[in-house]
């Protein structure tokens, strides 16, 4: 095969293996061979730990000192693992590319938009030309991903999150390269964003021919942007084809489970019943052939309406300064939320959802109003908040940023067990929070750092810590944003169970309207520091009344990939 003739991209037989002192080999791609032709679009899903990363950090030798790799990856015929640095140096940029998986750790936080465009401009100086020509392509790549040239001098904390993705794609592209790797680029962004950032993608397959590939675990997603899909399970491809055929009829029971995995909006059958049961046995109902006998889904209880608010806010103002100026994050919000109620918070990032949970939990003061539970005022001395914050734990958005790098999996959860002082065996308190987090065995689990764990396992040890002291309430900030399809419904099954069984309430801030759908008894949305719709999640989602919630609910990616 000539080099003219090669695909842009080619696994052979390609097996990819972590060492670690004195444990077995963990295989993570397992013999795979795949073909990307040029301009083609390629969709990688699977759910977390399914080797699509890996496979994808191949292409460019970007895999840690302890991988081992068999077979060959191929750029434009080029084998990888035979090239030089200075050819593999070339090729970084140049060739190829990838947009990582999460942007606000991908970005120098202490360095503007323009710096880091023109580094790698500078680091490949044929490309780049001269410095007047360096600063025009800045302005060109930032016109390409529709960010106004002014935030060229913007650092990364003064962006939101869909603009620094948008960064990222303008990096990426700054050597014009053949070949984009995009590494769960939608991962967290609300739906607006999202959409923004798969019509950025589209485009620049459309009108610059790149070859794209592109890796998620939602399927709904990779269908919007690629032309095919490939399925991985445990490091193997287990099913490929076109995406309306992966989406609509799909044949591998996995693939099935992530086709199913995220709720179409008005679908009776994902109504307050959650899992890979649940999404599984809705697909079921849409094929002939009869289906093994499964458990029952978890389904949720509706609370008592007449119950008096457990939390409650009233006119809450928040302002903050920014560059000499008042800046209202939270404009005279009032909301009740109930014992045993999950009520689903929404909106884009930057309505202010965020900042009214910080709020509630007394780590934010706020300008004016007031917050309560169980009727009386948010305690301001410190062993009335701690006592406060032991019934009302917070769940985080991020839990790369919520676990300490060097804590196991046992100090991070034994943490609020020990400064809460909760009687009875330490251990098992951990070990018990763990089981209820999903992570079985638990003991398995003691030992390990986060950087040993996928994502959607750090996320359950997040929950796992909040879930360790007992609460009443969970105020849960996107807790399944970047968590894939089977861990996502685990942890949505998780809250339905606690709720359930223990009558927990839950504050859970998201931009899925899906998972609203999916688990909540009542949803308020938040538009601009104001809400701006509240009721049930029939009303609200299934005939919105404000224009805002319209929009949100245009932008949803169907099943069968598209946006209405």
């Amino acid at each position: 095969m000539t080099p003219t003739a090669a695909p842009a991209l080619e696994w052979r037989g390609v097996t990819i293996g972590y060492r670690r002192p004195g444990e077995p080999e963990l295989v993570a791609v397992d013999d795979v061979s795949l073909r990307v032709g040029r301009g083609e679009t390629l969709g990688l899903a699977g759910e977390s730990g399914c080797g699509k990363s890996t496979l994808a950090m191949s292409v460019l030798r970007l895999l840690p000192r302890s991988s081992r790799l068999e077979g060959e990856v191929l750029v434009h015929g080029e084998d990888v693992a035979a090239m030089s640095w200075g050819r593999l140096r070339a090729v970084r940029w140049t060739e190829a590319a990838i947009v990582f998986q999460g942007a606000m750790h991908s970005l120098n936080p202490v360095r503007t938009v323009r710096w880091q465009i023109l580094e790698a401009l500078e680091l490949h100086a044929d490309r780049g030309g001269s410095a007047e020509s360096r600063q025009a392509r800045v302005a060109e790549l930032l016109g390409l991903v529709d960010l106004p040239v002014a935030r060229a001098d913007a650092y990364p904390h003064e962006l939101s999150g869909g603009q620094k993705q948008r960064v990222m794609i303008a990096m990426a592209l700054a050597c014009d390269p053949d070949v984009i790797i995009a590494d769960e680029p939608t991962t967290a962004l609300d739906v607006v964003v999202q959409a923004q950032v798969l019509d950025v993608l589209s485009a620049l397959v459309r009108e610059r021919g790149l070859t794209l590939v592109m890796i998620s675990h939602d399927l709904s997603v990779l269908a919007a942007v690629c032309e095919r899909i490939v399925v991985m399970r445990h490091g193997r491809v287990v099913e490929q084809g076109p995406s309306e055929r992966i989406l609509t009829a799909p044949e591998h029971e996995h693939t099935r489970e992530l086709a199913a995995a995220f709720p179409v909006i008005g679908d009776p059958a994902s109504r307050r019943v959650v899992g890979r049961v649940a999404s599984r046995d809705a697909l079921d109902a849409q094929r002939t052939e009869p289906t093994p006998q499964r458990p029952e889904p978890v389904e949720g209880r509706s609370p008592d309406p007449a119950d008096p608010p457990l939390l409650e806010v009233r006119d809450l103002v928040v302002d903050f300064r920014s560059r000499g100026r008042a800046v209202r994050a939270v404009d005279s919000v009032s909301l009740q939320c109930r014992r045993g109620e999950i009520v689903a918070l929404v909106g884009q990032s930057g309505s202010g959802k965020t900042t009214l949970a910080r709020s509630v939990l007394g780590l934010q003061r706020p300008t004016s109003g007031t917050v309560l539970h169980r009727g009386h005022p948010l305690p301001t001395d410190r062993a009335g908040l701690k006592a406060y914050r032991r019934a009302v734990q917070f769940v985080l958005q991020d839990p790369s940023a919520s676990l300490n790098p060097k804590h196991t999996v046992y100090q991070a959860v034994a943490e609020g067990v020990q400064i809460h002082r909760l009687p009875g065996d330490e251990a098992e308190h951990v070990a018990e929070a763990l089981r209820r987090a999903e992570l079985n065995p638990p003991e398995a689990f003691f030992g390990r750092l986060p950087q040993e764990l996928s994502g959607g396992q750090r996320q359950r040890v997040v929950i796992a810590g909040a879930l360790a002291l007992q609460p009443t309430f969970l105020v849960a900030d996107e807790p399944v944003a970047s968590l894939d399809a089977s861990v996502r419904g685990e942890v949505l099954a998780l809250l339905l169970e606690l709720q359930r069984d223990l009558d927990l309430g839950a504050l859970v801030i998201t931009h899925d309207l899906g998972l609203a759908w999916n688990i909540a008894d009542r949803v308020v949305v938040m538009h601009q520091g104001r809400l701006v719709e509240e009721g049930s999640v029939e009303q609200v989602l299934l005939d919105p009344r404000h224009a805002y919630t319209q929009s949100l609910l245009r932008v949803v990616p169907s099943r069968l990939g598209s946006r209405p």
